[in-house]
């Protein structure tokens, strides 16, 4: 899994890792292991459930009173052991069976039904309609297993540990397209349906069993060595997927070539699905990622989803294919896929791109130890820690033992270990094999201590020419008078845009006319980075300066322009009109930030209460629930930033404390407790509770009672 660290996705950090049950496995020894897991289903979207016939075969390595299925929330029928009627219990948490049970072979069947309120989600499906155009609709329903979920729609065993062989036959409207994991076999009409049945050539744990349903188009390319890459995209992001998938078959060559091992699976697809929990999910053949990342060639340039593809797309080797015992040797699997996408990256990019991530990962680890006191090897450890650390450690491997030696464990490891469960040990040990390395100091210092060792990781760093060059610059500051021509000389240069990048942000505190002709020969270079620090860098500009600041408002880059319109707009009250005239038929990133910011200021400029009352629409509608979370929550914070508190403003908060991403939620709860300060505004929600949905309803009641209990 993917977990943005920077602005692209306005997620916060979080700690994420693979938790599983000991249900079956509290004992010393494992009684039972589970083979394959065949299940038929039929979703509805109405009723937001799923019903299935189920048929498991497992080996029972010792007599057992009971068995434990884990299945939340669930109700079984015709439920079968040996082909026997048996008897059987639910608790709402587990299928527990406790007769028929046999040393051995056993096969297991029964059909049940499930409500799930985690791990498949039903998105936009309100306004999804029989009568719609595939164009038109946008109702999409997808699975997140992380960990130990994917029982809330699927009886499974939610231990990774536990690896078997799944297949799933769905049955979902012909108008649609379902996808999940393995080779689809066949599409069987059936009435008004079609059964899509797929199928697994090896076992995987149950997190990665993975299911999207929406009106989805496809592009397939083949890799160097023949293994079928299907990119999904919707019907109105066509002119989207070159730029979305760019270097898509190059990483999978370069990564596939460079592990050494054999791509896994029989066909890898990538799904983009709306409002997803995070930036991707590395289902076993088959991954989903935020639909965020969809992007036209402009924006591109500022948040492509060319990393977040590697990344997910290594998890299939390290994660998938092999698969960590435990959250304390989490980092095998994202340190591993963080790494191993940078090298992918490298071979687009270059070194230059590879060491200056390298750099700003350790300045980030540099910082967060200062405070964070949980090192690498403990299923508690951040996320930050287990990807950025976790791939500083394997890079300081790579680079003291050599590349050969290191690609050499890596393989070894990989083979040994296919299919299988995995621990540092395991993999620390293939790396003595290959070489005298003192892997006891590397795990105490990189993967047991809580710090990060920069002094280390600026040794490796200062290997690359452009990081010694920004290394001097950052340290020694050039004088904006005694060395103008030196800093001219550099924006001359074809120095890498860091360095660059690195002078206007230094120069930010500078007087305007000292800093002129710094910010001149930045613009000039053309660089969409360096002109992007320039439009960040400079919130007050002269007039003389303005004509220049204006050319950032065409610039191949969506971030420049919402910034170079915001603060055009604040320094040049004469020229708004003009400026909200050339922004008017601006959209932006998926979450339509360049339109908002239009309408945010387009608002704030007419005088004209007709205008006012047609924008003030149009920015509430952003709010509906029919829209990504992302486009809610940026619409009304234009809203709330415009004190724009009516009802349906209130009632569009209160509705986003039930949607299934905690960072919207928290956005909504923190706005409401705000507003909740003000007795008309407590009043407005009081009156508003009894007419919401039930979980919305319960939310803003817990909400209205904290400053009682306060």
């Amino acid at each position: 899994m993917y977990i943005c660290h920077d602005i692209c996705l306005r997620m916060k950090k979080i700690v994420f890792f693979l938790l599983f049950t000991l249900t079956l496995w509290a004992q010393p020894a494992r009684v039972v292991d589970f083979k394959t897991i065949h299940a038929a289903l039929s979703i509805n979207p109405v009723k937001r459930n799923v019903t299935g016939q189920a048929k498991y075969t497992f080996e029972l390595f010792k007599s057992t009173d009971t068995l434990r299925i884990d299945a939340q929330k669930m109700v079984f029928t015709h439920v079968k052991l040996n082909g026997e009627n048996v008897q059987f219990k639910e608790n709402k948490k587990q299928l527990l069976l406790y007769e028929g049970l046999r040393v051995g072979k056993n096969v297991l069947s029964f059909d049940y039904e499930a409500f799930p309120t985690q791990a498949m989600y039903f998105v936009n499906w309100d306004f999804t309609h029989k009568n719609d155009t595939p164009e038109e609709v946008q109702g999409q329903i997808w699975t997140q297993g992380q960990g130990k979920n994917t029982s809330h729609w699927l009886p499974c065993i939610d231990d990774v540990n536990d690896k078997a062989l799944f297949s799933l036959d769905v049955a979902f409207h012909k108008s649609f397209e379902v996808i999940s994991n393995g080779v689809l076999l066949e599409k069987q009409a059936q009435g008004n349906d079609i059964i899509w049945k797929y199928r697994m050539n090896e076992p995987m744990s149950s997190y990665l069993v993975m299911l999207a349903i929406g009106h989805f188009q496809k592009k397939t390319e083949k890799s160097a060595s023949g293994i079928p890459l299907e990119m999904y995209y919707e019907t109105k992001d066509a002119d989207k997927v070159e730029p979305t998938y760019r270097y898509s078959k190059k990483i999978f060559d370069y990564l596939e070539k460079t592990i050494g091992v054999a791509y896994p699976w029989k066909v890898y697809r990538q799904i983009p699905v709306r409002d997803f929990l995070y930036a991707g999910m590395e289902n076993t053949s088959s991954t989903l990622f935020s639909r965020d990342f969809v992007v036209d060639s402009i924006a591109y340039n500022d948040r492509n989803y060319l990393n977040v593809n590697a990344h997910e797309l290594a998890h299939q080797w390290f994660g998938d294919l092999v698969t960590a015992q435990s959250g304390k040797d989490h980092w095998l699997q994202e340190g591993f896929a963080t790494y191993y996408a940078l090298l992918a990256e490298r071979s687009v990019f270059g070194d230059d791109y590879f060491y200056n991530k390298l750099y700003k990962t350790s300045r980030q680890l540099i910082e967060a130890a200062k405070t964070d006191t949980i090192p690498l090897l403990n299923p508690k450890a951040s996320s930050l820690t287990f990807y950025q650390k976790g791939a500083w450690a394997l890079h300081v491997l790579r680079e003291q033992i050599g590349a050969k030696k290191f690609d050499l464990a890596v393989k070894n490891y990989l083979k040994k270990y296919a299919f299988k469960n995995v621990t540092t040990d395991d993999f620390l040990d293939e790396v003595k094999k290959v070489s005298s390395f003192d892997v006891v100091a590397f795990q105490k210092l990189w993967l047991e201590s809580a710090q990060f060792p920069a002094a280390h990781a600026d040794t490796l760093l200062l290997k690359n020419t452009f990081v010694k060059q920004y290394y001097d610059l950052r340290d020694h500051r050039l004088d904006l008078v005694q060395n103008r021509q030196q800093i001219l000389d550099i924006f001359n240069s074809k120095a890498y845009f860091p360095i660059k990048e690195l002078l206007v942000y230094q120069a930010t505190e500078k007087p305007f006319v000292e800093k002129e002709f710094l910010l001149q020969a930045a613009i000039k270079t053309g660089d969409i980075k360096v002109r992007q620090a320039v439009a960040n860098s400079l919130e007050e500009i002269p007039e003389s300066f303005r004509a220049n600041y204006e050319t950032l408002l065409d610039d191949a880059s969506y971030e420049t322009r919402e910034a170079a319109l915001y603060f055009l707009w604040k320094n040049f009250p004469n020229e708004r009109v003009r400026y909200i005239d050339k922004s008017k038929k601006w959209i932006g990133f998926q979450d339509q930030n360049l339109r908002l910011m239009h309408l945010y200021l387009a608002y704030l400029t007419t005088d004209k209460a007709d205008e006012k009352s047609k924008i003030y629409f149009e920015l509430l509608q952003f709010t509906g629930t029919n829209y990504d979370s992302g486009i809610q929550e940026l619409a009304l914070l234009k809203l709330i930033s415009l004190e724009l508190f009516t009802e349906d403003v209130l009632k569009s908060l209160a509705y986003g404390t039930g949607n299934h991403r905690w960072q919207f939620v928290n956005f909504c709860k923190e706005n409401i407790r705000k507003l909740l300060k003000d007795d008309q505004y407590r009043k407005m929600f009081t009156e508003l509770e009894p007419k919401l949905p039930i979980r919305e309803k319960t939310q803003l009641q817990r909400l209205l009672k904290e400053k009682e209990i306060k």
